[in-house]
C-alpha cells in the first residue's frame, strides 16, 4: 500500500491512452511509421501515432479515429497488444497506454500528416532516433512480438507485395532477425508453404528480372483446418 494512505477516488485519476504501430515492409526493411509532435510534451520528436482516449469511448474505437486523425490510414485492421502504466511514462500525469499494431505493405497506402502531427515518415527499425515518452520500449516491445508471429505464423505475407520474388521474402527474415540465411537452406524451408509461381517476372530491374510468386491463402487455410501443416520458419 505505501508510505502513504490511499483514498478510494485515488483509483480513478488515470488516464487513457491508445497508441497504434504500425509496421510497414520495403526495399528490404522492416519499418515503423512514426509521426513528429507539433506539440507539448516532446514537441518535435519523433513519436508512435497515439493519443488520449475519450471518456465515452471504446478501445478500438479509439484508435481507429486517433489512427486516422494523425496519419490519415482508414479501414486498418488493428491488433491490441500489450499495455504500459508505469507512474513515470507520461510528464503530465499517469496516463496506461493500450498499445495496437497493424502490419501493412507502405505501397498500399498513402499517409499524411494532421491534426497535431507535424510530420510523418515510415522510418526503418535499425534508425529509429530516440522518440517521445517510452515509445522506444513499446516500438520494441510490439516488435518482439512481430518477430514471433513471423515464426509461427503467415505474416509475412501482411507485409510483403502481392506479388513477391524469393529473395524478397529471404530478405524480410534476413532484416527481422539481423542475419544472413543461406540461399539453399531458406528455399529449403519454405518448400511446404503453399507458394503460386505466377507466369510473370520483375520489371523495370538493372538486374536479370526474377520470377514473381503469391501466397495461396485458401490452401493454406484448408490445410491448417485439415491439421496437415503449420506454419514454422
Amino acid at each position: 500500500m505505501g508510505m502513504y494512505k490511499i483514498e478510494f477516488h485515488d483509483f480513478f485519476t488515470a488516464a487513457f491512452s491508445v497508441d497504434c504501430i504500425i509496421f510497414g515492409y520495403e526495399a528490404g526493411q522492416i519499418k515503423a511509421l512514426l509521426i513528429k509532435r507539433a506539440m507539448e510534451p516532446y514537441e518535435n520528436f519523433w513519436a508512435i501515432p497515439g493519443d488520449l482516449v475519450y471518456p465515452d469511448e471504446d478501445l478500438p474505437v479509439a484508435a481507429e479515429r486517433i489512427l486516422k486523425e494523425l496519419t490519415g490510414l482508414d479501414h486498418i485492421q488493428m491488433h491490441q497488444s500489450q499495455s504500459f502504466g508505469h507512474p513515470k511514462r507520461h510528464p503530465q500525469g499517469r496516463v496506461i497506454t493500450i498499445a495496437h499494431f497493424a502490419l501493412v505493405r507502405i505501397e498500399d497506402f498513402q499517409v499524411k500528416a494532421s491534426s497535431w502531427a507535424d510530420d510523418i515518415s515510415w522510418v526503418p527499425l535499425n534508425e529509429v532516433p530516440t522518440l517521445a515518452f517510452d515509445h522506444n520500449h513499446i516500438l520494441e516491445s510490439t516488435y518482439e512480438m512481430l518477430k514471433q508471429k513471423l515464426q509461427t505464423e503467415p505474416v509475412c505475407f501482411d507485409l510483403l507485395p502481392e506479388r513477391f520474388t524469393l529473395n524478397e521474402f529471404q530478405q524480410l527474415y534476413e532484416f527481422a532477425f539481423e542475419q544472413e540465411m543461406d540461399k539453399a537452406n531458406f528455399r529449403k524451408k519454405i518448400k511446404y508453404i503453399p507458394l503460386i509461381a505466377l507466369n510473370e517476372k520483375q520489371k523495370n530491374v538493372k538486374h536479370r528480372p526474377a520470377k514473381l510468386f503469391t501466397f495461396d491463402r485458401d490452401t493454406y487455410q484448408q490445410r491448417l483446418l485439415a491439421n496437415e501443416y503449420s506454419f514454422k520458419m
